[in-house]
Parts: C-alpha cells; sequence; structure tokens
C-alpha cells in the first residue's frame, strides 16, 4: 500500500479520505461521501486490496474500533457497512446495491436500556448512539457474490465461491460453494467447485 492524495479528482463532493484509509495504487474510490459516516481510530480503518473498488451509494458507518478489509479486485456497489469490529471482504467478491453488512445490532435488546440510550442522544456529540452493544466479526470470503438488498449480520462468515441470493437475511455461516437464499438464508444448492488448474495472476 502506498501513500495517496487525500482528495479524488472525479469527485462530486467536496470531501477527503481519512488518513487511516489504505488505498492501492490500482484501487478505485468513486466518491469520498463514503466516509460521511466515518469514524475509525483502527490503522488502518478501512484498506483497499489491488483493483478493488467501491462505487456510489457505499457508506462506511465504521465506528471508533471498527476496521473494513477489501481484498484484491474485491467491487463493493453501494452497499451499507456498519462495522463496530471488523469486516473482511475476500478477493475477487462481488457486493452488490443495498446490501448491508453489519458487525453489530449498535441497540440493546433490552427495552429499557434502549430507551435510556435514545434519551442520551440530545446531549451527545457528535449526536449518535454509543450503547456499545456487542460487535461479532463478519467474514466475506473470497469469489462471494451478494445480491442485492441482502443483509449480512453480526458474527457470519461466508464461505469460498458461495453466492447469497437477493433480499436474503443471512443470520448464520454459509458454506463454500452453496447458494443461499430467504429470511433467514437457507442452503438451496451447491455450486461445482472451479477446477484447480485456474491460471492465478
Amino acid at each position: 500500500m502506498t501513500a495517496v492524495a487525500r482528495t479524488l479528482p472525479w469527485d462530486w463532493y467536496d470531501g477527503t479520505l481519512p488518513d487511516n484509509v489504505e488505498l492501492d495504487d490500482t484501487a478505485y474510490v468513486e466518491t469520498t461521501f463514503s466516509f460521511l459516516l466515518y469514524r475509525s481510530e483502527r490503522q488502518p480503518g478501512v484498506s483497499y486490496g489491488k483493483g478493488s473498488s467501491s462505487y456510489l451509494g457505499t457508506m462506511f458507518d465504521v465506528g471508533p474500533s471498527g476496521r473494513v478489509r477489501i481484498g484484491d479486485y474485491a467491487l463493493v456497489h453501494g452497499a451499507r457497512i456498519i462495522c463496530d469490529d471488523e469486516v473482511v471482504i475476500g478477493d475477487h467478491a462481488l457486493i452488490s446495491w443495498n446490501v448491508v453488512l453489519m458487525d453489530t445490532y449498535r441497540f440493546s435488546s433490552d427495552p429499557g436500556v434502549r430507551r435510556e440510550e435514545l434519551r442520551s442522544v440530545p446531549a451527545a456529540l457528535p449526536r449518535v448512539l454509543t450503547g456499545g452493544a456487542e460487535a461479532r466479526r463478519i467474514v466475506i470470503g473470497d469469489n462471494v457474490w451478494i445480491g442485492f438488498d441482502a443483509v449480512v449480520l453480526p458474527g457470519v462468515t461466508i464461505g469460498e465461491g458461495a453466492v447469497v441470493g437477493a433480499k436474503s437475511v443471512v443470520t448464520a455461516d454459509v458454506p463454500a460453494y452453496s447458494v443461499v437464499a430467504g429470511n433467514p438464508a437457507r442452503v438451496v444448492r451447491t455450486i461445482p467447485k472451479e477446477d484447480d488448474d485456474v491460471v492465478e495472476d
């Protein structure tokens, strides 16, 4: 990874890339607006691998302890990534529009605790909830395709080569080379594994 300019010449939004975002020379970020909700203090907070890209509509809602890793040649198109621990996106992964990857619910399951958290918001600067709900790492394997409007919940690992159907809600780990769909997502079929003699670049 190398240091890059903190502004993007083609950007329609008058913003900058945060200092702790690592961008490979061959990676692409369509707009710095994707970092409007970004608060990570980790080094790096977001890293883009070789040839990876994020496009309009992608939002990094990353808390102070959060980290997002985007693998080589991965494409994130209009996803919302809610991260207070870690979200790992593998090489050659395809994340479609309106996908939500959330490693935390950010709210307590206790209604009394939620009520007190909401009452504290007006006095908070910035005006955000800091309920401290548990965060659990999400891992998206290599060559995974997640269809539009799908949701991946805290603690989930999606195995290599898997496909997540549009509008699915993924609550549990997904086996490698399987297709899952539904709410909650269930395995609907398996995918033949590609030959081992695929040429690597």
